[in-house]
This record gives C-alpha cells, sequence and structure tokens, in this order.
C-alpha cells in the first residue's frame, strides 16, 4: 500500500530511517541495532519456528520477512471463551525493511530462538565507486 500512494522512489522521502511496515495489522514489533561490522535486526516472533518464518531479500535490498501458519490450539466444544485478546486462528505478519547500500546481502543469516528472530546483515567495507559523473562540455555535439 505504502508503494501505491507514494511510489517507490519516493518511499526514502517519507520514512527515515528506511523502514517501513506492510499494511497487514504486523505486530512484529522489531529493533535495528548497527554495530561497526553489520546490521543486526531483532523482531518479536512469539510462537513461530523456523519452519514458519520466511526471510528474503526483494529488489536488491528490501528485506523481506514474512510469518505464517502458527495456529491456535483447537478447544472442546463446550469450552467458553470470556476474551480472546491474543487472536485466534492463522497468525501472520509480514515487515519489510529498506536496507542500506553499504550491506553484503549475499551473507545475511538468520536464527530464531526463544521467540525472538535475530537477523544479522554484515556491512561491506569496500568503498564504492563514486556516483558523480563529470560530463565533458564541448562546443558542438
Amino acid at each position: 500500500m505504502a508503494d501505491g500512494l507514494f511510489g517507490y522512489p519516493l518511499r526514502r522521502l517519507f520514512w527515515s530511517p528506511p523502514v517501513f511496515r506492510e499494511w497487514s495489522g504486523s505486530t512484529a514489533l522489531m529493533d535495528w541495532l548497527e554495530s561497526p561490522s553489520a546490521h543486526i535486526f531483532k523482531i518479536n516472533v512469539p510462537g513461530y519456528n523456523k519452519e514458519n518464518i520466511k526471510v528474503q531479500v526483494e529488489d536488491g535490498n528490501v528485506l523481506h520477512i514474512k510469518g505464517e501458519g502458527v495456529k491456535e490450539e483447537s478447544h472442546a466444544k463446550d469450552t467458553v471463551w470470556h476474551g480472546a485478546e491474543r487472536g485466534t486462528g492463522k497468525g501472520e505478519f509480514s515487515r519489510d525493511i529498506e536496507l542500506p547500500e553499504n550491506v553484503k546481502v549475499e551473507q545475511i543469516k538468520a536464527q530464531v530462538e526463544n521467540g525472538v528472530l535475530t537477523i544479522v546483515v554484515p556491512k561491506d567495507a569496500t568503498p564504492k565507486p563514486s556516483k558523480v559523473r563529470n560530463i565533458n562540455i564541448t562546443s558542438r555535439l
């Protein structure tokens, strides 16, 4: 939905840091830490295991995290519900994170433990070629 409102090129202007949440009612709360060698994302995923979570890099620099398939245990027919604040049925979450340019996407690692998904995105220390290109001006084309 964010792309539909502002378009992909304008997304950086409206979200800073470059993190945005899918409009799916995501409850996957996240911390983003940066060390000298990596970006570290810690996402709350209680009740999910590695089989229920998918981590991908899309469009070259967008980290897409999706969880699905966690179902509430069934209850006997004579069970009376007095409240359902945790939600029932199939739980899903989705997060998209636009990664900085200085990362090694081929070396991303992820681990889920004790209800926390940790994703480590190593930084690339090699200098990038300059995006500035001088154009020679002549008197004739």
